[in-house]
């Protein structure tokens, strides 16, 4: 397998692994890389690593030149980002323009956009020709992209996962909220992008462990100890314990290795 080094650029914290030269660079330096897109400033991430699949190679450490070309342009791609805005909104397009990106030899730009309609994308490349003689690529992101290329914080008060370490976005159901006992409200389990948190699958397969053995909440069960009965309504996966609402209304909490589920009760 070929030798390759993890490359990250600036739109958002993912790895690419690129095949690295016979000298491999310092890890923190600026480096010139070709990928799919054509040439792109990026930082050196990782030592060397045996990867099947490398998506582009090393060109040169980055010069001067390089440096002052991306951050030219990417004030560039800045300015002609509030252009568009500005025509999307006289237009009256629901359209959101996320960012604009070109490569260092601004061969290429990369028009990253939100929308759930059809977006008069011709329009909007007729206000970019006047201003590049780049070619144009127009990309639809979804939300976790948008948090990934704008950086978002999360409820933790620390960066959005998605936008400092995550290396993909893996799918995040409701019942992982149900497992860790959340409440099922929108505002408390969303993300800054809207979606499901992504953080929610990080400790799922420890409360999916911690809840083997425990009955299910709404099951009739009995404390073995006291012989009191009634219907499980709450779980504590963390504490190892049981809430029982008996009865007469009260609620108990007892250790879930001394509930026992009443077997056939509705």
């Amino acid at each position: 397998m070929p030798e390759c080094i993890g490359v990250k650029f600036d739109n958002g914290p993912k790895i690419h692994y690129l095949e690295a030269p016979p000298t491999p660079p310092a890890i923190g330096s600026r480096c010139v890389v070709v990928t799919r897109r054509g040439l792109e400033l990026g930082k050196v991430r990782t030592g060397v690593k045996e990867i099947e699949k490398p998506q582009g190679h090393f060109v040169r450490g980055a010069q001067d030149d390089d440096l002052k070309a991306y951050t030219d342009l990417k004030q560039k791609a800045e300015d002609l980002k509030w252009l568009l805005r500005a025509r999307a909104r006289q237009a009256e397009s629901d359209v959101k323009i996320v960012a604009l990106e070109f490569t260092i030899d601004e061969s290429l730009l990369v028009v990253s956009y939100s929308s759930e309609k059809q977006v008069p994308l011709r329009v909007l490349a007729q206000e970019l020709v006047a201003h590049t003689d780049a070619r144009i690529e127009f990309a639809n992101v979804g939300p976790r992209d948008q948090a990934r290329m704008l950086g978002t914080l999360g409820v933790c008060g620390d960066g959005s996962c998605s936008s400092t370490w995550l290396q993909s976005f893996n799918a995040v159901s409701i019942r992982m909220a149900r497992d860790q006992q959340l409440p099922l409200n929108p505002e408390k389990i969303s993300g800054p992008c809207g979606r499901l948190m992504c953080c929610l699958q990080f400790e799922h397969d420890m409360y999916r462990d911690l809840l083997k053995g425990m009955p299910r909440k709404g099951a009739k069960a009995c404390h073995e100890g006291s012989g009191t009965c009634g219907r499980v309504v709450k779980l504590n996966p963390l504490k190892g314990t049981v809430e029982l609402k008996t009865d007469e209304g009260g609620v108990e909490e007892y250790p879930a290795d001394e509930v026992t589920r009443v077997r056939g009760a509705n």
